[in-house]
């Protein structure tokens, strides 16, 4: 037995074909019981059978393996569950005879709290707790529900039975072909499901609602929620069914399914593509007009864009192994903006793309990070790469080949790998060779540099001798370098959008002769130059002094598209934060962006400008309330615009941008706005239904009245505390985003409490990790005391890394550096090494962009000349 452990997939002597699999969930006593008979193709002479379980027990007995042609049932001589593997290792006293046999297991396990396996969600009904269970397998985990090949590659048919309290609604993959009723049980049969992974198969059960409706080729599709809720499922009704034409058209391929249940949890982090019973976290499901915020609703209409395109992408063909992660991930990130397009363009969607690519630009920046395409030789590595790097880069270098390749080229290729791969598995080169067969470029070359290895380029172009000079390096916040080296899709316009070139940079230097541009319609040779047009591809653009004068003029007369502006500005905070610009020039290229009303753009002056205070604060702390002044001036131009009343007809975007222009002012100690929030705050807590406080910015007079909050004034904390406990998922989201921003630090201590108290569902704690500046050592002390009862209450996974994330990475010195490395020393794991390594690496970062703020020469004159200049 010892051969088949400690390795990174199961051997290949047994393939599954068919799992007659049935359940019993107790919801009282939280466990289940189960039974499963897996049609088995033995292709090898092996005296063993290994497939995954975790978290079983086996029913005594209940284990045997009878070949098709033989009527001998051949119960095996030795069990081993070996926990470290999560494998279950059965070993026979003969060779097992090649070809089908049926493998029968019994078993129980407990329904954990701990969101993955089969696990339990709580609710209330009519004043009543309950429990209800729900599936989450992706990516290893439907192995803690039966016993299974649990590997992307190991596709198989699913017959699903399911014994429940007959009041309940129960789900599954497929439609429910019979369900018989004895006394307070019954028992659900479902249609046997076509070829799929094992972490693709669901089951829910509880008490529902629902709402429904069919597609135009007969796919009946149900938004189910708790009860009372239905009217909350409408919005993502309809975005789904628009969303599956959509896909149908694009893919040439109908949705494979007879039917599709969208189901909102409880408790859920995120949202998962269960073929034919996709999963929701609530807030990223339902939609209600009196509560949400206009970015509630985009968000439900990505997140459905990005999990339908999963039903194809994803279930219908699946990544060979969890190395081609990203082409799951990234792929459908980049067409749920395809999609969202088309059913709202008035969202500008595609403008707002460019902060996905940010994300992916801020994490892969790092020399922590990893590429798209990771080794993954563990189950426990697989959680860490569900990051920026699998979704948003992922998604980049496919718009970047997308657009470099042209829009109609790129369908039918997808189209025809889409019909290729169906009911089968495929790797990263399976796409390209479809897109190099249609095109007939290099994808496989191309792509290579962006997939196989981490990082990206910065090029860097000059102007001289009307020639431009452009130069590649890896780009790394810290501001080190590296010799890598990029295919570039290089797109330039000259003076006007009519004035393009492109080429593929594909040596480290290169030199472009451009007299025929500098024409007299591109405005001569003092014309502005932007790189990478409309921000297409996944790189970062330095340009010399002179083009850089010219760029901000072009801002301030408006002569720039807004993905540009907002590549412009990041890409300059970017450098500034790796030390190549001083922090002088981030400041005066941000005064031309005062009059700036784009949505995504002025979004990330905001983030941007929250980073630079915090910066200032600890490098120059003197100059705080001059950078505060500053920022608060650079955003009172929109501010007066926007007003804090929505506007009749205003668009999706302005009412979006109202919420974050507020905040923004808010937090940078703005009196006017203050006063303003905590008025609207007080005739809120005194009529929940005034119109003087709209779901969008509900946010902004939270954090306005936590910024004056403290250990003698908590009037206000405690009355949020008390909106939180008598509201519903949506607000309660909005109050954790607010809660930590107060300055008090004892105040702090009692938000992360609270975080993780019985009050606080699990998934929702990460939406309070935002702590204010003066909070930041308070939740690294707090961390470390709780950092045992957190490992023990949710093991590995996503909220491990959300907190460590959070609480380290904000800090700014050396020393700091070593004691969390100290710390951690005796408790890394495998789970968190990654996040771990890149949190201490922001922190190095921090580090030394404060001493390079200390030895910037004149940066007090420049902060006194922006904070006091009059417009």
């Amino acid at each position: 037995m010892e051969q088949f452990k400690g390795q990174p997939r199961l051997p290949k002597f047994a393939v599954p074909k068919r799992y007659d699999l049935r359940l019993k969930p107790d919801l009282s006593a939280c466990k289940f019981a189960g039974s499963v008979a897996v049609d088995l193709d033995i292709v090898a002479d092996t005296n063993f059978i290994v497939l995954n379980a975790a978290d079983l027990s086996l029913v005594t007995g209940s284990v045997s393996f009878a070949n098709r042609g033989f009527s001998k049932v051949l119960e095996p001589s030795k069990i081993d569950l070996v926990e470290a593997d999560e494998i279950l290792v059965l070993e026979f006293a003969e060779t097992l005879p090649i070809g089908i046999g049926v493998l029968h297991i019994g078993f129980e396990g407990p329904l954990n709290d701990k969101m993955k396996g089969f696990y339990r969600s709580t609710y209330e009904h009519n004043g009543e707790k309950k429990n209800m269970a729900v599936t989450q397998f992706e990516p290893a985990d439907a192995r803690r529900c039966f016993p299974c090949w649990d590997e992307p590659a190991c596709k198989a048919t699913f017959k699903i039975t399911l014994d429940v309290p007959s009041e309940l609604v129960a789900l599954s993959n497929m439609p429910i072909v019979e369900e018989k009723v004895d006394g307070h049980l019954k028992t659900v049969s479902y249609q046997e499901s076509p070829l799929m992974s094992t972490y693709l198969v669901a089951v829910v059960v509880g008490l529902f609602d629902y709402v429904e409706d069919c597609t135009s080729d007969g796919v009946k599709v149900r938004v189910y929620c708790q009860v009372g809720k239905a009217n909350q499922g409408k919005f993502a009704l309809t975005v789904a069914l628009g969303t599956l034409e959509f896909y149908k058209e694009y893919f040439s391929v109908p949705y494979a399914l007879p039917k599709l249940d969208m189901v909102a949890i409880p408790d859920f982090s995120g949202a998962m593509e269960n073929y034919g019973l996709v999963t929701y976290h609530e807030i990223a499901l339902l939609y209600d007009d009196q509560h949400s915020a206009a970015a509630n609703k985009q968000r439900v209409a990505t997140v459905i864009a990005h999990e339908l395109a999963h039903q194809w992408f994803g279930n219908l063909v699946t990544m060979e192994w969890w190395t081609h992660l990203w082409l799951n991930e990234g792929f459908a990130t980049w067409i749920s903006y395809l999609a969202t397009d088309s059913l709202f363009p008035e969202w500008k969607i595609w403008t707002q793309f460019v902060d996905e690519s940010t994300g992916g630009l801020r994490l892969d920046g790092l020399a922590e990070s990893h590429p798209i395409e990771v080794e993954v030789n563990h189950a426990g590595e697989i959680d860490e790469i569900f990051d920026a790097i699998s979704y948003s880069k992922g998604a980049s270098v496919i718009r970047m080949l997308q657009s470099y390749l042209g829009a109609e080229p790129f369908q039918r290729s997808l189209a025809s790998y889409i019909k290729k791969y169906a009911y089968s598995n495929a790797k990263t080169e399976d796409l390209w060779a479809a897109l190099e067969e249609e095109s007939g470029e290099p994808v496989n070359k191309l792509m290579n540099s962006w997939t196989k290895q981490k990082g990206y380029p910065v090029v860097s172009v000059k102007f001289k001798d009307q020639k431009l000079v452009f130069e590649q390096s890896q780009f790394l916040s810290s501001g080190s370098h590296e010799d890598e080296q990029w295919i570039v899709p290089i797109t330039l316009c000259c003076g006007s959008y009519d004035v393009c070139k492109n080429f593929l940079l594909q040596t480290m230097s290169e030199t472009l002769d451009i007299k025929e541009f500098l024409s007299d319609r591109s405005g001569s040779a003092s014309a502005w130059m932007k790189l990478n047009v409309d921000q297409a591809g996944f790189y970062r653009v330095k340009y010399d002094e002179d083009l850089a004068g010219r760029l901000r003029c072009a801002i301030e007369r408006k002569y720039l598209s807004a993905t540009d502006r907002f590549g412009i500005l990041d890409d300059s905070f970017a450098l500034c934060m790796a030390r190549q610009q001083p922090l002088t020039s981030l400041l005066t290229l941000m005064v031309v962006y005062r009059e700036e009303l784009e949505y995504t753009v002025l979004s990330n002056l905001i983030s941007i400008s929250y980073k630079v205070a915090r910066i200032v604060a600890d490098a120059a702390p003197e100059l705080l309330d001059d950078i505060n002044r500053f920022f608060i001036s650079l955003f009172q131009y929109s501010a007066e615009k926007l007003g804090w009343e929505p506007k009749q007809g205003e668009s999706h975007l302005d009412a979006m941008l109202r919420g974050e222009i507020l905040t923004a002012l808010a937090v940078f100690g703005d009196d006017l706005t203050l006063n303003e929030a905590s008025r609207r705050f007080h005739a809120f807590l005194d009529d929940r239904n005034t119109s003087l406080l709209p779901p969008d910015i509900r946010k902004a007079a939270y954090k306005g009245v936590m910024q004056r909050v403290s250990t003698s004034n908590r009037l206000d904390y405690e009355s949020l505390l008390r909106v939180y406990r008598e509201t519903d998922s949506q607000e309660k989201t909005r109050i954790l985003g607010s809660l930590a921003s107060c300055s008090d630090p004892n105040i702090i201590l009692e938000v992360l409490n609270f975080l993780v108290s019985s009050e606080v569902r699990s998934q929702d704690a990460v939406f309070g990790l935002a702590v204010s500046i003066e909070g930041r050592e308070t939740a690294w002390t707090w961390l470390k005391d709780k950092w045992e009862y957190m490992s023990k209450t949710w093991g590995a996974g996503f909220l491990m890394t959300r907190f460590i994330s959070a609480i380290v990475s904000p800090f700014a010195s050396f020393e700091k550096a070593k004691e969390i490395e100290e710390f951690f020393a005796s408790r890394s794991k495998q789970s968190i090494a990654r996040t771990l390594k890149q949190s201490i690496e922001r922190v190095h970062i921090n580090a030394n962009w404060v001493q390079s703020i200390q030895n910037e020469e004149h940066l007090a004159n420049a902060v006194k000349e922006v904070a006091y200049r009059k417009y």
